[in-house]
């Protein structure tokens, strides 16, 4: 399934009332969407918060389809939802977050969709497990369902980032590399979290090739009954669009690819001496955790970590590198630090 030009699925996160999904509909015809979605059931982190209007706003979604030509999508989360939706002739099924890390119910969705040619979305799962979305994706292509896709929501984490979900972008990559035909959607919405960064989220995505957008669009956003803050209006969605670039995946011209390689080749040297570098003070770490194996002290030394964090995140912004980005690698090398020791004691 190859896309000529990014796709735009657009709606609200909730489908509300008949009026307001009908309203959006018409809102959104006058933007580049051609898809328009609605979450109609709406399961929560914690009760006690609206968790949709259930099947009766599938009527209200084709409806909606009728007046407008638009195609409708929507989330389903079991074998019932499939049915239902299919019956109100919904043309995108998306699978969430939450049930992708379930390989059973992941299961009998597939079952139910076996053979269709409807589209089909998987959302990446909610932590970051390639392996999950990986296992999902493969779980529908058995089910020989013809038009598949994947959504990029971001992933839970105990950090605060500037993100509601962190994008970890390596992840979609990571992706694309084992299934390199497979359309590949951006969720800002639910990566984000608020509207004011949605633009520079579908901005890297195009950057990165991704097919698609899906943006939660509602026409009053602050009063959303559910996630508010992360909605835009449809007359922000189509100036947004205006404003997105859409790059060359190549370039025509030779002294470009020239340039290109050459600047590509110089960060291949550079990995190769980082990998180096790492694999140089790993052997230092073995050393330090003879040293203290021989004289029986403990392997993390809190003061220590926290006096080499504190410099290597001054000397990351010395080098234009942000507090996130020094926090990540160094607390991945310092895991790593700890697991080498480890091994040297309990040898």
């Amino acid at each position: 399934m190859e896309l000529a030009h990014p796709i735009v699925i657009a709606g609200p996160c909730s489908a509300e009332t008949e009026e307001q999904v009908l309203k959006i509909a018409h809102q959104l015809k006058e933007t580049d969407t051609t898809v328009m979605r609605a979450g109609i059931w709406k399961p929560r982190t914690r009760p006690g918060n609206f968790e949709g209007v259930g099947a009766l706003g599938l009527k209200w979604l084709q409806k909606a389809k009728q007046e407008t030509g638009l195609m409708t999508a929507t989330e389903v989360a079991n074998a019932n939802h499939v049915d239902l939706a299919l019956k109100h002739d919904v043309d995108i099924l998306w699978v969430g977050a939450r049930t992708t890390v379930s390989p059973f119910i992941v299961q009998e969705i597939a079952d139910a969709l076996k053979g269709t040619d409807k589209i089909v979305l998987i959302k990446n799962p909610v932590n970051p497990d390639l392996a999950l979305w990986l296992g999902a994706v493969e779980r529908f292509y058995e089910s020989d369902v013809k038009n598949l896709g994947v959504i990029h929501r971001g992933f839970s984490t105990y950090e605060k980032t500037r993100y509601r979900n962190n994008p970890e972008w390596q992840i979609p990559i990571d992706l694309q590399n084992k299934f390199p035909d497979l359309p590949l959607i951006l969720d800002p919405s639910h990566i984000a979290g608020r509207r004011d960064i949605i633009f520079d989220l579908c901005q890297t995505a195009l950057d990165l090739n991704y097919d698609g957008l899906m943006v939660e669009t509602h026409f009053d956003p602050d009063n959303a009954w559910s996630d508010a803050a992360q909605q835009i209006t449809p007359a922000a969605l189509r100036q947004m669009t205006i404003d997105l670039r859409i790059r060359k995946q190549e370039g025509d011209a030779v002294e470009f690819r020239n340039k290109l390689n050459t600047l590509r080749t110089k960060i291949d040297v550079l990995d190769h001496q980082l990998i180096e570098s790492l694999g140089k003070r790993m052997k230092i770490a073995d050393s330090i955790g003879a040293l203290k194996k021989k004289n029986n002290v403990a392997i993390l030394q809190t003061k220590r970590w926290n006096e080499v964090l504190g410099k290597m995140i001054l000397e990351g912004e010395e080098n234009q590198l942000s507090e996130e980005f020094i926090l990540k690698i160094f607390k991945a090398i310092h895991q790593e630090s700890i697991n080498h020791q480890k091994k040297v004691i309990n040898e």
